[in-house]
């Protein structure tokens, strides 16, 4: 029989509670932006290492700004440090979130689609001649495979 990992429900009233909170975390983030896998790739990235360093370069050039060139913006740089560390737990919160999100439904999907395998195992073979044939038979469309044609040499396609 199915191993069931998880059982539990979850009212309407919670699901629309939920949302209503992932609304207000984007409203109170209007700033948030939207990047492609591009622009992802062509970013600079700070981790763990370039912490240290980027709180150096600050601390550095808030104390020396006039070996900078006058085009740098300092309070720029300061603003950006700041949205970084305020933002930072709560990406840390949100990452272990999504996690456990990704995990349970992960599981409930893995439960669901366990449990749809052996109704339609007994429906193949309990429902014969029971009015369930069509049924199981739509259900085994589930599993059909796509048959591949072999071109003749030389055809393109």
């Amino acid at each position: 029989m199915t191993t069931n990992q998880i059982s539990a429900t979850m009212t309407q009233a919670d699901r629309e509670a939920v949302l209503a909170a992932v609304a207000t975390i984007k409203e109170k983030l209007p700033f948030l932006v939207d990047l492609n896998a591009e622009e992802r790739k062509a970013l600079p990235k700070m981790g763990d290492k370039s912490r240290a360093f980027v709180s150096k370069a600050l601390e550095v050039a808030t104390q020396n700004p006039d070996f900078l060139p006058r085009s740098f913006d300092l309070e720029e740089m300061k603003r950006d440090v700041e949205l970084f560390q305020a933002l930072y737990p709560i990406f840390l919160s949100l990452t272990q979130l999504q996690e456990l999100v990704d995990d349970t439904v992960m599981a409930v999907g893995s439960d669901a689609y366990a449990a749809a395998l052996v109704v339609y195992t007994f429906a193949k073979v309990s429902g014969k001649g029971s009015g369930l044939d069509a049924v199981a038979d739509e259900m085994g469309k589930r599993f059909a495979r796509k048959s591949r044609k072999v071109q003749p040499e030389g055809a393109t396609v």
